[in-house]
């Protein structure tokens, strides 16, 4: 298995795809990444030469923050905006959508599946006898 920045790349996936393996690189920036380097993108990963997968990996270490700095600045930022008590600071400490979605309904992956309506808790209603 080829490693890029500390990660394993999947080897049946097309390098380009198997890019977007990586904590800060998507599809677009994979394929920039690959004409940059001019490197064939359709080519599978264990296809890859070593001298191919040590171009890529300086290419991308040299040029790009990714995996674990930007992780670190992912959480700065956001431990930066609970300190100054920034509305979306608060909406970070709550747990709570933080891009302005509404939250009467839709936003069960934020603050996991709580169902608080009538209906969900209420015992089946008592058989007559």
């Amino acid at each position: 298995m080829p490693r890029i920045a500390g990660v394993n790349i999947p080897e049946n996936k097309r390098t380009v795809i198997a890019l977007t393996y990586i904590y800060g690189i998507g599809k677009v920036l994979s394929e920039k990444i690959i004409k940059e380097v001019k490197i064939d993108g359709n080519k599978k990963a264990s296809e890859l030469s070593s001298e191919e997968i040590g171009i890529l990996k300086d290419y991308i270490e040299k040029n790009y923050k990714i995996e674990g700095d930007l992780r670190r600045q992912v959480m700065i930022n956001v431990k930066r905006l609970k300190d100054i008590g920034a509305w979306r600071g608060l909406r970070h400490i709550k747990g709570l959508p933080v891009r302005g979605q509404r939250t009467k309904t839709n936003n069960r992956t934020v603050r996991g599946n709580v169902r608080k309506t009538m209906g969900s808790g209420r015992k089946p209603a008592a058989s007559p006898t």
